[in-house]
Formats: structure tokens, sequence, C-alpha cells
């Protein structure tokens, strides 16, 4: 079948030839066609132009075709949210009155709060409860225009919660129309009882978890939280030194609670990214130039735990690339909407609304690594993108922050 959106008010993010990623002052550049139209061939982009040129041609001899007007509505790629913990068996909204109280999010976690609060939960969650949740989550992201999403484990800490979350993933995989990548993150903290023998807990993850999660083929990345209080940046080099012997591309949470280490330990490892990066120096830019890992930032984090902000006309100013994306978890950004992480973008980062979709989209599609099926209107690329409300141009998107501006989204071709 084939789909011919009409009358497109504002084609974004289009290209005639797929990038890998933008970087730099190409970051507030944004190829956008105005009064446009787009033809989908089954679960591809099949092409795209200017409404004048538009020609009946382009679909002779489909078997069906389906029309949408898109007068006075953007479209735009889908969004690729590339750092999420969205499968997690409850939320924890009484740290986030604990925070309102004056309590600080370390002192949330050495009181078993935070991340380890999740994990016992998540020994006592079955399965399907699990994915049932997360199945409503993957639905509540769509609904906000994101069509492709990385998942990943570790609030499970132990060899079968581990194991289970990861199972949850590749069901989701299987049974979600959306782009989904897993990622192990075994090493999100130390267990409770570890803490006087952190190889114990490191051993477990390289002797038992590793062998079994590459049996069942259940990771696409692995990453670990080198951070102030959790991983140093000795063990994280053991720990992906460990998961580079099964493939396993690294993607790191690194400086979001102070300046340790973790991006340089990325870099060293080929990581595919470093996230959070609320605190980066000279020496962290100068590390990232010239290589191929995809610097992340998390307004979300940010945001809800008023954490300080990256410095990212900094970062771009240096000649890097920047992605965005949700951080969707319990404990420290409790949304996916990549909308409102534009608005965050643009409001506090004083990002402009094309450097912010760039971020959401082409750079963050890398950032996951689906930038060659995703991320951009490209012929050839999957069929994953949003039709808006009708709206005056795509720099409302971040202006109306709070509200919901997808009215139609559209998934290898299916639309929803």
């Amino acid at each position: 079948m084939k789909v011919i959106l009409e009358n497109i008010k504002e084609l974004v993010q289009v290209e005639e030839h797929a990038r890998t990623w933008v970087a730099g002052e190409e970051m507030k550049e944004l190829t956008v066609l105005k009064d446009a139209f787009l033809v989908i061939n089954d679960d591809q982009i099949e092409t795209f132009g200017l409404m004048k040129d538009f020609n009946e041609i382009l679909v002779e001899g489909a078997e069906m075709v389906m029309e949408i007007d898109c007068a006075g509505k953007i479209v735009m790629p889908g969004y690729c949210d590339s750092h999420t913990h969205l499968v997690f068996p409850a939320s924890r909204e009484q740290e986030f009155v604990d925070r309102i109280t004056g309590l600080s999010y370390e002192e949330i976690a050495r009181r078993g709060g935070g991340i380890l609060n999740s994990a016992q939960r998540m020994e006592q969650a079955t399965e399907e409860e699990l994915f049932l949740s997360a199945m409503s989550r993957l639905d509540e992201i769509k609904k906000h225009g994101t069509t492709a999403v990385e998942i990943k484990s570790g609030y499970g800490l132990t060899l079968e919660s581990e194991l289970k979350m990861l199972r949850v993933i590749k069901r989701l995989k299987e049974s979600s129309p959306l782009m989904i990548k897993s990622t192990f993150l075994g090493a999100h903290a130390l267990p409770a009882g570890y803490h006087n023998n952190r190889q114990k807990y490191i051993q477990l993850i390289i002797q038992e978890m590793l062998p079994e999660i590459d049996k069942e083929g259940l990771a696409d990345y692995m990453d670990v939280f080198c951070d102030q209080g959790f991983f140093t940046v000795e063990e994280t080099a053991q720990l992906l030194e460990a998961g580079m012997k099964y493939d396993l591309q690294p993607k790191i949470h690194a400086n979001e609670l102070g300046l340790t280490g973790g991006v340089q330990v990325g870099v060293q490892y080929g990581a595919l990214s470093v996230d959070h990066l609320e605190h980066i120096g000279e020496s962290e830019i100068e590390a990232l130039l010239g290589t191929e890992t995809m610097p992340t930032v998390l307004p979300g984090a940010a945001f809800f735990l008023k954490l300080p902000l990256s410095p990212v006309r900094q970062m771009m100013q240096a000649g890097l690339p920047l992605a965005l994306a949700s951080d969707y978890n319990p404990g420290s950004s409790p949304s996916g909407n990549m909308n409102f992480i534009q608005s965050l973008a643009c409001i506090n980062y004083q990002m402009t609304p094309e450097e912010a979709i760039n971020a959401c989209t082409i750079n963050s599609a890398y950032a996951m690594g689906v930038e060659h099926s995703c991320g951009s209107i490209c012929r050839g690329k999957l069929a994953n993108l949003f039709i808006t409300r009708e709206l005056p141009t795509y720099s409302a998107i971040p202006y109306y922050f709070g509200s919901n501006p997808v009215e139609t989204v559209i998934i290898n071709g299916e639309i929803y």
C-alpha cells in the first residue's frame, strides 16, 4: 500500500542523502520543505517534494492508495529516545516528596531509596506485570511522537532480576511497533550487601550475567554508571572490557554527579554515547572531539533533580554533536515526553528549536545505533514519523510546553 501525505505545511528534517549526525554550527541548520508531499511505500519513505511538483505517476500501479491531507500541519521524523529505563516495577513518588522536604539524591540512595528501592521491588514483580506496564508506557511515548527507544536494565542487580528485565525488553521488541534497542546495565549500583566487597559484584556481572545474556541474545549494548558514589573509572574499564568480549558496545552514564572521568573512559572504549554530562569541562570536550561517541544530555533528569545544566552551548561551539533523550525512569525523570524535552532544551539550555530538533532526531538516532533507518525524512528510511495538529511552524512544538502537538503517528508505514 502507498500512503500520500499531501499539502504538508512544513516537512521537517529533510535529507537528500542520509547523514550520520550533525555537529557544531550545523546544529542550527534544519532543512524544511513548505507546502510539501511525502509518499510512503509499505514501510519506507519512497519520495517527497513540493506539492507543485507532485505527479500521479508516483502512485501508479499501487494496489491501494491512502491520502492524508496535512494542510496547516507539520510532519517530522519520529523522535528517537536513546536513553530510558522504562521497564520498572513501581513509581517512586515518595522520594519526590523527600526531595521537596530537603533530601538530596545521594541521601535518598544511602537510605535504601533510589535504584535499590526499584531493585527490591523488581525481585517481587513478575515478567507479565513488567511487560504490561512497560507496554503501557510505550503506548504513552508513541502518542507523543517517539518511534524508536532504547531501554536499559539495571533495576535488577541480581542474575535473576537482570535477566527478567532483559527478557521483558526482548518481548517488548517482539510486541511493540516501536524500534527498540536493549542495553544491559547491571552496573547501575552496588546491591545491598556488596559495599564491602565491590569486586564480588563485578565478578558476578562478568562471570554469570554476561555469559547468560550472550547465550539468550538479550542485549544490544552495555552500560555502566561511572560516577561519584557508583562505579569508578577503573571498575568501569574492567566491566567494559568484559562486555566487549561479547560484542556489547558501551553506552555510559557519565558525569551526572561530578567530574569523575566517565567521559574519558567512555571515549577510550569506543562508547556509542556518554549520557548525562551535567558536569563537563574543557578536558571532557577535548576528549570527545574527533571521536565517534555522541554526547547525550538528559534535560528531564536535570529539571526533576535540580542538577547543574550541561554546558551545551560551549559543547556545540567547540564543534561537538549533541543528542537529547528523556531518561524516562521512576526516580529522576518520570516522563518520556520528547516534546517536553525539546521545551526544556530551548527554555533552560537556550538551544534553538533547530538545535533541539536535530538533537532529538538525527543525533539521538545515532546515539542508539539506528541512524541508517531512522531520525530523518530521507528516501529509503523507515516511514517512522508524526503529523502534528495545525500549527504555525515547527518552533511552536517547544513553545507549547506541556501540551501534545502530535495528532497522528506513523511507524513502519502503519498509521496510529
